[in-house]
């Protein structure tokens, strides 16, 4: 399947990838190599990750604390928001029906 950061999510991967590489050079590296091993594992298994609301799933990383909430919607997966799990939760709940509407636009 097709994966998509839609553009608030991959503010906040950059954002997340700037932050390690100034605690410790090469940090983001390694933060971004876990975030591209999940979203290898979403695409090829889309359904393993628990269900977060009705439309969407989180996905855990395993060592660093965010979690990649995303959606499928057709043959794509978006990624709805690169998540802090100490970040007020669910934040990011308005940004499904705006990645929706986009896509439908794309397709027409």
């Amino acid at each position: 399947m097709q994966v998509e950061f839609i553009e608030p999510a991959s503010i906040e991967l950059d954002d997340a990838i700037e932050y390690y590489n100034l605690q410790v050079e090469g940090l983001g590296k390694k933060f971004l190599n876990e975030i591209l091993e999940t979203i290898e594992l979403i695409s090829h298994f889309p359904q393993l990750w628990t269900q977060n609301t009705k439309n969407t799933r989180k996905a855990v990383l395993r060592k660093f604390p965010y979690n990649l909430i995303y959606s499928l919607l057709g043959d794509k997966i978006y990624i709805i928001a690169v998540a802090h799990q100490n970040r007020e939760p669910e934040y990011w709940i308005d940004r499904i029906l705006k990645g929706t509407e986009r896509s439908k636009e794309d397709s027409n």
